[in-house]
């Protein structure tokens, strides 16, 4: 069974014109041959009483040869097989045919038709032919019974049976070519109806089809352009057409629609990607700034310690030098003052130094970095804080760590964050104590910051990152360090951990990748348009 429409359709319509076609000459050749054999039968009684007729006045004047006569010059005519006459026992008295003999009896041939009247029989004949036979009886008439030379009494009412044989060779042949001609009529019709079928079903629905299915493939690959050229067809297909135009210009000014919002949608994110970039570095900065600012009075009153010291031994050194120079035994105590001048004037250099290259705002650029060095360079910031504070810090390092592709100033005011929120979580604590390690792992360096501050509650565990998140007291922070640190470290593919018990410490865990990953994690800007 075919899958197309089309055809489905063109098979069924062709398979019915056959049955239907098929049933009508069937009707028609048995509605003309029984009408022809009605023919026959109406032509074979005429003869037959024709014959009889024709014998009446012979056989009533007992002229029997005369009455043969005309039955043998009946006989010679087309179609006639034979003419035969039968007493009422049976025994054939007469008949055209030399063969039959006389005086004998013989039954008369079955019919092979049951449908037949009783006078007439059809069978086939020794040659396979056809034959009918008509059989019609002979009366005793009164005209008959009441004649001198009659020898029946006229109770007796049929004298005899005439026998009529008729050839069916020509009628057999007749039906032979109306059965052909209605077969060639039928196949005929057949062939045409199915070309009209096959031509108006490909031009009315199966083309139109093939086009509602290019213009479906046409939608789906977008090609929004190309309108269905299906005029004509059918008033459902053309109504069909013009909804699926219709719905396909709606699709393409939707398309565009949502083509024109998903590029302003693109401008729009761009856009608020450069200003949450630019917030980002504003925000670096102001917590580099905070962060100095922190460390400003310590690093200054830092400064003054070596710079007091300077002053002083400048004012030893102006005592000791003389009118005619430097006592000759003084010189070696004057050469110690001015070694203390240059240590201590280097360690100002140092602080300032360090203070400058923290506060600095740089590009920010990924290079191979060495975590300890960093480490170092934070804790020379924030060391005379933790002795004011009377925080003593603890360091372990460990010496064969791998460089880390970082930007070491990012890290290093994470590093710088982290310290100064362990110091401060201390301050209920008589015993003030910070402790920062550094360790490799499975791919990438670690750090670790611990307190034995009071611990986070586990409440806010969760919101320690966010943005303007805090549990400092008002005025003491705005809840920005923890979240540029974890900004940061995500940037570069790293992550930042926190344990917490309360009432024992926090520690946070910072790991950064020995190779920076394809892709970055989760940005700065992401972070703080999570907070937003």
């Amino acid at each position: 069974m075919p899958r197309r429409l089309a055809r489905k359709l063109m098979l069924s319509i062709t398979v019915i014109v056959i049955i239907v076609a098929a049933v009508s000459g069937l009707v028609n050749v048995t509605t003309e041959e029984q009408q022809l054999l009605n023919t026959i039968f109406l032509g074979a009684d005429q003869l037959s009483k024709a014959i009889t007729g024709a014998t009446w006045f012979a056989m009533l004047d007992d002229h029997r040869e005369a009455a043969y006569q005309v039955m043998e010059t009946i006989a010679l005519k087309q179609g006639i097989d034979r003419i035969r006459m039968f007493n009422r026992a049976g025994q054939v008295m007469f008949s055209t045919n030399p063969e039959d003999k006389t005086s004998a009896k013989e039954a008369l041939p079955e019919s092979s038709h049951s449908d037949l009247p009783s006078r007439v029989r059809i069978f086939r004949g020794a040659n396979g032919g056809r034959r009918l036979a008509m059989a019609t009886p002979i009366y005793n008439e009164p005209s008959c019974s009441q004649a001198e030379c009659h020898a029946h009494p006229a109770e007796v009412k049929v004298l005899g049976v005439l026998d009529v044989r008729l050839n069916l060779e020509s009628v057999d042949h007749e039906v032979a070519a109306m059965k052909f001609r209605v077969l060639v009529v039928t196949a005929v019709e057949i062939t045409l109806i199915s070309l009209f079928i096959i031509y108006f079903t490909r031009r009315f629905l199966s083309r139109p089809i093939d086009k509602l299915i290019e213009g479906t493939k046409a939608v789906s690959q977008m090609e929004l352009d190309q309108p269905l050229d299906i005029v004509g067809s059918s008033e459902e297909l053309d109504e069909l057409a013009r909804s699926f135009d219709v719905m396909r210009d709606r699709l393409r000014t939707a398309l565009g629609e949502i083509n024109q919002f998903t590029q302003n949608l693109e401008t729009k994110v761009e856009e608020r990607t450069q200003q949450l970039k630019a917030a980002q570095k504003k925000l670096l900065q102001s917590d580099r700034l905070a962060s100095l600012g922190q460390l400003s009075a310590s690093v200054a009153h830092e400064i003054n310690n070596p710079v007091s010291g300077v002053l002083n031994l400048s004012m030893l050194l102006q005592r000791m030098l003389k009118d005619d120079g430097i006592p000759r035994d003084r010189i070696p105590e004057f050469r110690k003052y001015l070694g203390q001048v240059t240590s201590e004037t280097a360690r100002v250099g140092r602080i300032v130094s360090d203070l400058l290259a923290f506060s600095r705002r740089g590009k920010p650029q990924r290079a191979p970095a060495d975590l300890n060095r960093i480490l170092r360079a934070t804790l020379s910031l924030v060391e005379h804080k933790m002795k004011l504070s009377n925080v003593a810090v603890e360091t372990t390092m460990c010496e064969d760590l791998p460089a880390a592709q970082c930007d070491p100033s990012q890290i290093q005011q994470v590093v710088l964050n982290l310290m100064l929120n362990a110091a401060e979580a201390t301050q209920s604590k008589t015993e003030r104590r910070v402790t920062v390690s550094t360790g490799r792992g499975e791919g990438v360096v670690l750090l670790h910051v611990s307190d034995n501050g009071d611990g986070i509650l586990p409440e806010n565990l969760a919101k320690i990152f966010d943005p303007f998140f805090t549990t400092k007291p008002e005025g003491k922070g705005v809840g920005l360090g923890l979240a540029v640190s974890y900004g940061i470290i995500q940037a570069h593919g790293g992550d930042l951990e926190v344990k917490s018990t309360v009432g024992e410490g926090t520690t946070f865990t910072v790991s950064l990748p020995l190779v920076p990953p394809a892709a970055r994690a989760e940005s700065l800007p992401a972070v703080l348009a999570r907070g937003e």
